[in-house]
């Protein structure tokens, strides 16, 4: 489960990247996106901790 937790925080960091980097607009979403990838970091190394 935690893996999968670092697998999807990878995706959503690319999907902000290029979003943020290619000039695409997608308004708050792109803010939310990282938001959830940071997110799913610490709750992976809360568990990994625990």
């Amino acid at each position: 489960m935690g893996n999968l937790l670092y697998v999807i925080a990878v995706i959503l960091v690319i999907i902000w990247a290029i979003s943020f980097l290619g000039g695409f607009y997608t308004g708050g979403i792109i803010h939310t996106l990282i938001v959830i990838a940071i997110i799913a970091v610490i709750v992976g190394v809360i568990r990994r901790a625990a």
